[in-house]
């Protein structure tokens, strides 16, 4: 099995990724964002404990697939496994599950304004746990970040009593704080093999404890459209996964840590977007001024310093 010539030379190539990093940036950020209509469209076909355990098992084999073809296929280190355990866990199977089971609740849209509110709670967990300076650009981020915040939990636009809306938002910002924890450890963390090297890894942990959870909370999978259903399972595990996850691995190697971290932030810009014209989701005034409010705030509080982009941050 071979990659296409195209993405052989583009591995092998320096100066070709160097000078077309922009593009695949875009095409990294695209992918993710319209990751989050797709995750939704997927629940119309197997549960979300399916959904997530056999996108991550895609997205798995995606990965160990590019890797040995551009031989970064490595063996864990004992040094890494605590990495391992924390990613693959916390972000890859907790942050994964609990989003694709708020999508049940929640428009997908909101979901990513919410997920990717991650780096707001970064910023103070860094401060206590890795001695991480809150520099008044940052407070200023933070303060703006929640704003967003409030402003989508705005009591006069937000449903208190819609019990399920409720339950779904929470799920989501559960998933930001889990995301957050592993991020924070992925910093502390002294990496032996490097972070898309292990991610395959990550990935193998997380299939497995998905797979294992769905099979005990719902039994064997129950799908519908089958034609439907193959399709978008293989966006979001194929490319929504494994092909993007390569290529913002490749792509952070050659741009600096700053620009991505804003370039990032588009992911739930083109969420947001593609989730009102893929699905027709009806989002409110809230949603879109939250959303400029929670990226301002994220761009204020991260893009200043380079320390504070982890690889481990470049997740859909």
């Amino acid at each position: 099995m071979n990659l296409p010539a195209s993405l052989q030379r583009l591995a092998s190539n320096r100066s070709s990724v160097r000078s077309h990093a922009g593009v695949l940036f875009a095409i990294v950020i695209v992918a993710w964002g319209v990751n989050w209509p797709v995750s939704k469209a997927l629940l119309l076909h197997v549960s979300p404990w399916w959904s997530a355990a056999l996108r991550s098992v895609i997205g798995m084999t995606t990965l160990f697939v590019i890797c040995a073809l551009t031989r970064r296929l490595v063996l864990p280190r004992r040094g890494d496994l605590p990495v391992i355990l924390s990613v693959g866990l916390l972000h890859m199977t907790v942050f994964s599950l609990l989003v694709a089971l708020s999508l049940q609740y929640v428009s997908a849209g909101r979901s990513a304004v919410l997920a990717y509110t991650t780096p707001l709670w970064v910023m103070p967990a860094a401060r206590v746990w890795l001695g991480e300076a809150l520099t008044p650009r940052r407070v200023l981020g933070l303060a703006c970040g929640l704003l967003g915040l409030a402003v989508m939990f705005n009591p006069l636009a937000f449903d208190w009593h819609d019990r399920q809306a409720v339950f779904g938002n929470a799920l989501v910002l559960a998933a930001a704080f889990a995301w957050a924890v592993a991020i924070v450890h992925a910093r502390a963390h002294r990496w032996v093999n490097g972070p898309f090297e292990l991610s395959p890894w990550q990935l193998l942990l997380a299939s497995g404890v998905m797979c294992a959870l769905a099979l005990v909370v719902e039994g064997a999978p129950h799908i519908t459209g089958w034609r439907g259903f193959s399709g978008l399972l293989a966006y979001g595990g194929v490319i929504g996964g494994g092909i993007a996850y390569w290529l913002a691995g490749v792509v952070t190697r050659r741009l600096p840590a700053g620009v991505t971290s804003l370039g990032l932030l588009g992911v739930p810009v083109v969420g947001t977007l593609a989730s009102a014209l893929i699905l027709r989701e009806s989002l409110g005034w809230d949603v879109w001024l939250a959303l400029v409010l929670i990226v301002g705030g994220i761009a204020l509080g991260t893009v200043p310093g380079t320390a504070t982009s982890c690889r481990t941050d470049t997740t859909a």
